[in-house]
């Protein structure tokens, strides 16, 4: 019944618990889409956790399928929005660019890795979730296909060095390899080669490393 009533009023103009915001519902439904997966993101389990009823919920959704897509618009915001932006960073080489994109393996708010595999998971359940994730993986590549172009190489082999970029990636992000920061600091400089073709400078080098330090202390 709450539903059906709330569906008549304009979204902008309701108002939920006032001790909770349409933001909290979306950050606690993503901690159990990552921690427990779709089947978890129910209303009762949200309110549950947020302390509040279950009407409260439609002052910010019309519905379940509502909260679903502001998830998905909340990892597309989060990880393919915020790759292709890094891959369209203007910079003076490739290496640079390169080291660019590699902010988002380094900086969860600027990639979500949990985010991104639970909603591939959930993907593994519905046709229209996996559309959704094959349409995200097409556009980031294509942004680090046309990076690689920007930078002289040819199509063909531009759209290679961005796969092998965005794969290996995507693989090492599932393959949890536990590996501090200072090992992965050491073997960027040969990432960069091996993927550009290119050596990256030694002052293009630190201003990563500048950017490590400064994400782990913020």
């Amino acid at each position: 019944m709450d539903s059906l009533i709330h569906q008549n009023i304009p979204r902008q103009n309701r108002k939920g618990n006032i001790k909770v915001i349409r933001a909290d519902w979306i950050r606690v439904a993503s901690d159990l889409l990552i921690s427990k997966g779709i089947d978890h993101v129910k209303i009762q389990n949200i309110g549950k956790k947020l302390n509040v009823s279950r009407s409260s919920f439609y002052g910010y959704f019309n519905d379940q399928n509502d909260l679903h897509n502001a998830l998905l618009d909340e990892w597309h915001n989060r990880n393919t929005v915020n790759l292709i932006a890094e891959t369209s960073t203007p910079c003076a080489t490739i290496t640079e660019a390169v080291l660019r994109v590699f902010r988002c393996a380094v900086n969860p708010a600027r990639f979500d890795i949990p985010m991104d595999f639970a909603v591939r998971d959930w993907a593994r359940k519905s046709p229209a979730i996996a559309r959704r994730v094959i349409t995200s993986d097409t556009n980031r590549i294509n942004a680090l296909t046309a990076m690689f172009e920007r930078y002289g190489y040819s199509l063909m082999e531009a759209e290679t060095r961005g796969r092998v970029i965005y794969f290996m990636q995507t693989g090492y992000n599932d393959a949890v390899i536990k590996e501090d920061m200072i090992k992965r600091l050491t073997l960027v400089p040969y990432y960069v080669e091996i993927f550009t073709g290119k050596t990256a400078s030694q002052s293009e080098l630190d201003a990563f490393t500048d950017y490590v330090a400064s994400v782990n202390n913020a």
